[in-house]
């Protein structure tokens, strides 16, 4: 029970020190983490081929368990909050410190050693032996971080809001490959019985739900929540971890500084797609061209600052109308657009709910503000985007002209029966 709870105390401890290092990285600078790290490497090599301790399923290494864990969790830490450049110099420069070490100890057994007062000679056997150890363990750390980047970056495609779920597998599977890695070195090279391996991986799978837990709690309560952007595809590591940081980018760029909307660029190439996928499966597909009215007024009157917090709110309006399969754009300075798989007279519908949540928002109605909007549905003449934008823009000219705070979906009653029509004849 007591080895149990030193255990875990030790693991505390650790993780403690090595994430407070961390936190204050913009202070002290990224290089104290990253030396504390390395420091730690020596003596949880050392302790993971000497030093073990009887628990209850087995017999269990420090050096393996509690450090080596903790070693591999910082490693995923230093990904997740800063890059490809930063994760892989540990990782190289510990791989290559170690072969350097073994370079020196080959040159060292040539000198002619002479003993001390106490007729003390090195252990250079023990250095060697510690030494091949410490570079198959680093070799196996830089598989190992390639190996937890990649189950990390896979695992966000089902589990990317269930973080510790993404964080405890990862760690659990890589701890795992690891041990039976280097439990086969240390069993050729120390003797050690096969009761080592079972009783390590035990110790690191309950390692792993332990820094799992407090890796979680760190990043949520203490670290701030910001996307790291790359810094050029160099080498494995940054393919490995740019892609989810890539695509998070990329749905960024895809946004109008201002509201946070889908920006005109999207809006031309989401909407022929989702023309051809209307005109392709028969489903309904409507466009909404909504406008503020007068809304060069409202700059002229309170100035563009006021403006812009006008755009935002009813930019905000127009998200939470929408609905999870719709898509929001702002395409000019006062005109948004919404793609909507709602047929035309629902489509319709839905633009008066706009036009009438826009005049009730608390956020705008001290501007009296209104909206004009045009809506068209992909149809028998309306077979690209470019036709369906056209004849809901012009809708919203006639919206517009003839008094504004109107919804405009068409002439007459034609457009609506020769939309059910239409898509009755794909059907069949």
């Amino acid at each position: 029970m007591l080895n149990s709870f030193l255990l875990l105390a030790e693991a505390v401890v650790y993780f403690s020190v090595m994430v407070t290092l961390f936190h204050f990285r913009k202070r002290i600078g990224l290089g104290v983490f990253v030396c504390a790290l390395g420091v730690m490497h020596f003596l949880e090599t050392y302790l993971a081929s000497v030093f073990y301790v009887a628990l209850p399923f087995g017999m269990v290494s420090p050096g393996s368990a509690v450090l080596f864990s903790g070693k591999l969790v910082m490693l995923l830490l230093l990904y997740m909050k800063e890059d490809a450049a930063t994760v892989r110099q540990p990782i190289y420069g510990l791989l290559l410190g170690n072969a350097l070490m073994i370079g020196l100890v080959l040159l060292l057994r040539l000198h002619a050693i002479a003993p001390l007062s106490d007729g003390r000679l090195p252990d250079i056997g023990f250095i060697d032996e510690m030494g091949w150890l410490m570079v198959w363990g680093t070799t196996l750390l830089f598989v190992d971080a390639i190996l937890i980047i990649l189950l990390y970056e896979k695992l966000g495609r089902y589990l990317r809001k269930a973080q510790f779920a993404r964080i405890l597998i990862s760690v659990a599977c890589v701890l795992t490959f690891d041990q039976a890695g280097f439990f086969t070195a240390l069993h050729f090279v120390a003797g050690a019985p096969i009761a080592v391996f079972f009783g390590g991986w035990f110790a690191k799978m309950v390692a792993a739900l332990t820094y799992s837990t407090m890796l979680v709690a760190y990043l949520r309560w203490f670290e701030e929540r910001q996307i790291a952007l790359p810094r050029g595809l160099t080498d494995i590591f940054d393919t490995l971890t740019y892609r989810e940081r890539y695509e998070a980018l990329v749905e960024h760029v895809g946004r109008d500084g201002l509201t946070g909307l889908l920006h005109r660029g999207r809006f031309d190439r989401d909407g022929e797609a989702a023309v051809q996928v209307s005109l392709r499966t028969a489903k309904p597909l409507s466009l909404l061209i909504i406008d503020v009215d007068h809304f060069k007024s409202i700059n002229d009157r309170f100035g563009h600052a006021e403006g812009d917090k006008v755009l935002k709110a009813v930019a905000t309006l127009l998200g939470e109308a929408a609905s999870a399969e719709d898509q929001v754009f702002r395409i000019g300075g006062e005109e948004f657009a919404i793609l909507s798989s709602r047929p035309h007279s629902v489509a319709r519908l839905f633009g008066e709910s706009i036009r009438y949540a826009v005049k009730a928002s608390a956020n705008t109605s001290r501007f009296d503000l209104t909206v004009s909007a045009g809506v068209s549905s992909v149809g028998e003449t309306t077979r690209c985007l470019a036709d369906l934008f056209a004849l809901a823009d012009q809708r919203l000219y006639k919206a517009k002209s003839t008094g504004r705070d109107r919804v405009v979906g068409e002439p007459d009653g034609y457009e609506a029966d020769a939309a059910v029509a239409w898509t009755k004849s794909a059907q069949i």
